[in-house]
């Protein structure tokens, strides 16, 4: 047994490192009598890397004051320990715990559905107190700052030893998980003080979460919906490999289509800020974002209105089309959709041609979740082109259900707006109704898309300038329809000056409808609206999925998308489980009813996009 003495927070604390079998017999009698205690014990994985086929080299293991590293690469008595130990211990914790409960579901042969109510995620806990990144003004979420914080300040930090280690033998930060000798006593440091760490911090954390009188339920509910978001990740997304090798090539020369017309106006690279702002700028277009360092700003933003598309890439119908700009966008967005869609989904699929994007669901601070590896829940609300790749099992269709207008519902609800709830009672098109509201009986169709723009905006705290960079219009258009939405629907302005003034008062924090305490800066103070819809909005979806893995339909689902989920069930049966999910989707906000949508689509996720036939999938 090799040991590496060490101290924390002014404590002896030591990382035992099993070398050999008959080491494992002391980590026996260490862990079972653990067990037998009820002990809260740290765990942790090191693995190869980061993607879902990546292996796990070392199981890590701690109390307060103990850690032992277990190298699993080493052969079996080493691997048949450590599942032992997690298969047993009843009091486990670890940071970010979706990552090693897959890991050890994949490979060790424990089941989430097993290793999950034996376990706690620290993250969890940090998250509910203060959903901030340090960078933002918290503490932050990752184990290193909080345990800086809450466990030993001067705990140096061995994931920037870990890689200058790397450097210095030549591997990348990448690279180096799984170059790195199994014995450096760097790396077996990190390892065994992972475990030690998050075994010291959870206690502190649930201590102050008590102190600080936070809703005790949203514990075991975040920690329900992350195991139901792991099961979806577990799942993952079968994909048609010929069809996305053929995309990258197609998305390739589209890239080089547009590029050249942007060559035409004197662009040489798409890329090239100054470039295109020069070229625009000589086109007779009036530039007026800037970026930090002060140049003009092309992103996407700005160009969007000026290509008169919305976020949605439709035509606003406010302008004539500048097309250089319409050619900018479109040559960046080939080059992303091939990167980070076509060739993500090729380079992280298994052996049976499955990806397994990440979900996290405690993704940002009101709580959305956040996808990655790769980030399905990004692409386009429309378009067919990405979903083509990911398909259902042979004899399987793919089907979605999604919350009606969520977004204005739960605007409704939250501010109890009568006149809106109203217009949701009698089944009426918010936006219609919006429309004749603000700008009489004989409203047009673009006056129904500024009633659109303004609830939306509204619901998320767009102002005039924002939404004006949004859609192109005039700043002054944007005004005026945001001050027609308030005189339509004057419940929201009161409620949102209301919550203006409870968030300056409990010092710049909020507390949603379900318990979520959220943190505002003190000059945005106005988002207070926006955190508010999107963290109800959200936890709605969160129940909802809890209440589908109740009734035995998360085997049927894939990914969930904010306001929506998407499954695949055998064709003769995708039309009953589709309703029962939409049924399960079904609730009442503060009596405002948050009703669904379900539709059936095809072997492909792309038949709900208006897939060409030309293009369809056949098993």
């Amino acid at each position: 047994m090799r040991v590496h003495p060490y101290r924390l927070a002014g404590e002896p604390v030591e990382i035992k490192v099993a070398e050999r079998p008959d080491d494992l017999r002391e980590f026996r009698v260490w862990w079972t009598a653990h067990a037998a205690a009820g002990t809260l014990i740290g765990f942790d994985t090191e693995t190869t890397g980061l993607a879902w086929t990546d292996r796990i080299r070392l199981v890590q293991f701690a109390d307060e004051h103990t850690a032992y590293v277990i190298p699993v690469e080493l052969g079996s008595p080493f691997r048949e320990a450590a599942i032992e130990a997690l298969a047993t211990l009843p009091n486990l914790v670890a940071h970010h715990l979706a990552f090693d409960a897959l890991k050890v579901d994949n490979e060790l042969g424990i089941r989430l559905e097993d290793l999950y109510p034996r376990a706690q995620d620290s993250r969890v806990a940090a998250h509910l107190l203060d959903s901030r990144h340090d960078y933002e003004g918290g503490v932050g979420l990752s184990l290193k700052p909080l345990s800086a914080w809450y466990v030993d300040p001067t705990a140096p930090d061995t994931q920037q030893g870990l890689t200058q280690v790397f450097n210095s033998l030549g591997f990348t930060k990448a690279t180096g998980w799984a170059g790195i000798s199994l014995s450096h006593p760097v790396y077996e440091l990190y390892a065994g003080l992972d475990a030690l760490l998050v075994a010291r911090l959870l206690p502190k954390l649930l201590a102050r979460y008590k102190a600080e009188g936070l809703r005790s339920a949203l514990l075991p509910y975040e920690h329900r919906l992350a195991l139901v978001c792991a099961k979806l990740q577990r799942t993952g997304m079968l994909i048609d490999p010929e069809y996305t090798e053929g995309l990258i090539g197609r998305l390739g020369r589209q890239k080089e289509k547009f590029a050249a017309v942007a060559a035409r106006f004197g662009v040489d690279s798409v890329n090239s800020p100054d470039q295109v702002a020069g070229a625009l700028a000589g086109m007779g277009e009036r530039l007026t974002e800037k970026t930090d360092s002060g140049a003009l700003s092309v992103a996407k933003e700005v160009l969007l209105p000026l290509a008169d598309l919305d976020q949605d890439w439709k035509r606003l119908g406010m302008r004539e089309p500048n097309v250089l700009a319409d050619a900018v966008l479109r040559a960046k967005r080939a080059g992303k959709w091939s990167t980070s869609y076509a060739e993500a989904m090729l380079n992280n699929r298994d052996e049976h041609d499955r990806i397994h994007p990440k979900i996290n669901p405690l993704g940002a601070q009101t709580g959305r979740a956040s996808h990655s590896d790769p980030a399905m829940a990004q692409l386009p609300s429309h378009g067919w082109e990405i979903r083509r790749a990911v398909v259902a099992e042979p004899g399987h269709v793919y089907f979605s259900v999604d919350q009606q207008a969520v977004e204005l519902r739960v605007l409704a609800a939250l501010s109890q707006e009568s006149r809106m709830i109203r217009a949701i009672a009698s089944g009426a098109d918010l936006h219609g109704f919006a429309a004749k509201m603000m700008f009489g009986e004989d409203y047009t169709k673009a006056q129904r898309t500024l009633a659109k723009i303004a609830g939306l905006g509204t619901a998320y705290q767009g102002g005039a300038a924002t939404l004006a960079k949004q859609t192109g219009q005039e700043v002054e258009v944007m005004r005026d329809t945001l001050q027609r939405y308030g005189r339509a629907f004057p419940g929201i302005k009161r409620w949102a000056r209301k919550m203006q003034r409870i968030a300056l008062a409990e010092r710049c924090t909020m507390t949603t409808v379900t318990g979520r305490r959220l943190h505002l800066d003190r000059d945005k103070l106005y988002k207070s609206v926006a955190y508010a819809c999107q963290s109800t909005a959200r936890d709605t979806m969160g129940q909802a999925l809890i209440k589908m893995d109740d009734r035995g339909l998360t085997e049927h689902l894939t990914m969930w998308v904010h306001d929506e989920v998407v499954g695949t069930a055998p064709k003769a049966e995708a039309a009953d489980v589709a309703r029962a999910c939409a049924e399960a989707m079904k609730m009442t906000l503060l009596g405002v009813p948050l009703d669904t949508d379900a539709e059936v689509y095809g072997p492909s996720w792309a038949d709900g996009y208006k897939l060409p036939k030309e293009w369809a999938y056949a098993a």
